[in-house]
């Protein structure tokens, strides 16, 4: 069963007017005012009508407002720890345990442990302080990010410089992590059909998402209603705090871009240098979200059919094929699966449905690096009949290790989503209405992920954010990149974001794949790098390849 990740889903607005791997893939009623207040999710109402449908905030969406700037007396026992660090068995690494409070609005009912990390700066120059990172997710270890990517691969100047530092966010990896289906449970959920065909296969869907929805509430109950964004980005000003750093230096990817333009509109005040890249856009309902998520997809899909279209090898059609037959010869194989999944060699007997094939074929339009890979894979499950490489990919995007062991990744990216926005779908009815518009998104995804948007229908805990832009007044210049054929966050969200936020930088990088620092264009890595060396930001505007 395909469940994205790096995003956020669904909210309602009740004004009248005419919703992301260790690099990163990527969520979603009502409180009251005065519990809004107290989670940090102030949102103040303006019911004008919106600019544009959907690739631009509407101007009728509440606004996330800023927390007041004196710590509350409550909560400066947790500003004023200290953390121990200790070796975390990886060289050069050191790790501490940080104490938040479980809900913002009772300080003293509780405390949930975040896991944190950092590299101390490598250089001899006068360090900047720390720069936190986030891969997003929903779900993502950013400590395993840290420790695998950026404490080792981000520029040596840049390392040089800061302290790199990652904190798990609540309910995530080694942060008190939510906890729903076993290993066995998980191989169900995932090779569940999530196209289906008639009522009997909308029943057994419907049953999945309620199981697994069941299984986070029995085994996560009181972290649940905790684990929104806004909870993670109060933690991190803590963290900041006990850093000893007066802002925030920030690089966070996919849905960390959601997560730092949250702490930057509740702290404008103590934003330093930040990036978000691959940004989301905080204005769009669950619903929209998914659809132009779909529709990301569906461009990443056509770059890769135009790509596959060159090659003698590729699997979907003969050298010169068109997009639309290459497009047409993918949803024939995928029928094929639904009526006979095919063997994979798995040990623990596991077939390649039509789900699994779907998943497997979408993590790799997350990078273009794994066209290749994708097109072997396609290749031995269409004309050899072997699903193993397809598999391979699913299990990567659902981070399922060869013992059949699931980290908590789609457990805390469900979490969050489900928390931080009302559900795209109230039932199976509203899937089937809206099928005709996903599919003409993306006629090859458009089905699976209309039917994935049903997953927070059935969450046990109610949601308790809802659309909003955030404009961040009085921050310091914000770095907002964009990449034009990104599958999981298109680019009109970071122009979307980019409006928002009151000192946005556009930054675009002309390309595909899933964010953009780090990737390959130098012109990107030299105007981030300079950016977060010497506090200049690139010209509003710039574009790259």
């Amino acid at each position: 069963m395909h469940t994205r990740r790096t995003l956020r889903r669904t909210r309602i607005h009740t004004c009248s007017r005419t919703r992301t791997r260790t690099r990163t893939r990527t969520r979603t009623s009502a409180l009251t005012a005065a519990a809004l207040l107290s989670a940090a999710a102030l949102l103040v109402s303006g019911c004008s009508s919106p600019d544009s449908a959907s690739t631009s905030a509407s101007a009728g969406t509440a606004q996330l407002a800023a927390l007041p700037r004196s710590t509350p007396s409550a909560l400066a026992p947790y500003y004023d720890q200290k953390l121990s660090w200790r070796s975390c068995g990886v060289p050069g690494f050191q790790c501490a345990t940080m104490k938040a409070p479980l809900d913002y609005a009772k300080p003293g009912a509780g405390e949930v442990r975040l896991a944190v990390a950092r590299k101390k700066a490598t250089g001899k120059a006068k360090p900047l302080g720390s720069l936190l990172v986030n891969p997003g997710g929903p779900g993502g270890s950013a400590v395993d990010y840290l420790q695998q990517y950026a404490g080792i691969g981000y520029p040596s100047e840049v390392r040089a410089r800061y302290d790199m530092v990652a904190m798990d966010p609540r309910g995530v990896a080694r942060s008190e992590p939510v906890e729903c289906l076993d290993g066995p449970q998980m191989d169900t959920y995932t090779e569940t059909d999530v196209t289906p065909d008639d009522r009997q296969e909308t029943a057994e869907l419907v049953g999945e998402y309620k199981k697994f929805a069941e299984a986070c509430g029995t085994h996560s109950a009181a972290l649940l209603r905790h684990v929104s964004t806004a909870d993670s980005a109060r933690d991190m000003d803590i963290l900041r705090a006990v850093l000893g750093d007066p802002k925030l230096n920030y690089v966070g990817a996919s849905y960390g871009t959601f997560l730092g333009a949250t702490y930057a509109g509740l702290f404008p005040e103590r934003v330093g240098r930040m990036v978000l890249d691959g940004a989301m856009d905080p204005s769009l309902s669950a619903r929209q979200m998914n659809l132009e998520q779909t529709a990301g997809f569906e461009t990443a899909f056509q770059s890769f059919a135009k790509d596959c279209a060159k090659r003698t090898d590729c699997p979907l059609g003969a050298k010169g094929s068109t997009p639309t037959q290459i497009a047409d010869n993918l949803s024939t194989f995928f029928r094929k699966l639904d009526a006979h999944p095919i063997p994979t060699g798995d040990a623990d007997g596991r077939k390649l449905t039509e789900s699994l094939g779907t998943t497997g074929v979408i993590a790799a339009m997350y990078d273009q690096g794994e066209w290749e890979q994708l097109r072997d894979a396609l290749h031995a499950a269409m004309k050899e009949n072997d699903g193993a490489g397809l598999l391979a990919l699913s299990d990567s995007y659902y981070e399922r290790d060869p013992d059949g062991r699931y980290s908590n990744l789609m457990f805390a990216n469900a979490a969050v989503n489900c928390l931080d926005l009302p559900p795209a779908f109230t039932g199976p009815e509203q899937v089937e209405k809206a099928l005709p518009e996903f599919e003409k998104a993306s006629p090859v995804f458009g089905a699976n992920l209309a039917w994935a948007s049903l997953n927070c229908t059935y969450w046990p805990v109610r949601a308790t954010g809802e659309p909003h832009r955030i404009e961040a007044k009085g921050a310091a210049p914000i770095v907002v990149v964009g990449t034009t054929r990104d599958p999981a966050t298109p680019y009109p969200w970071a122009r979307s974001l980019a409006r928002q936020l009151t000192s946005a930088r556009l930054l675009t990088y002309v390309g595909d794949g899933h964010t953009a620092y780090g990737r390959g264009s130098a012109c990107i890595d030299s105007a981030i790098d300079s950016y977060l060396l010497k506090g200049t930001p690139p010209a509003q505007g710039k574009r790259c390849s």
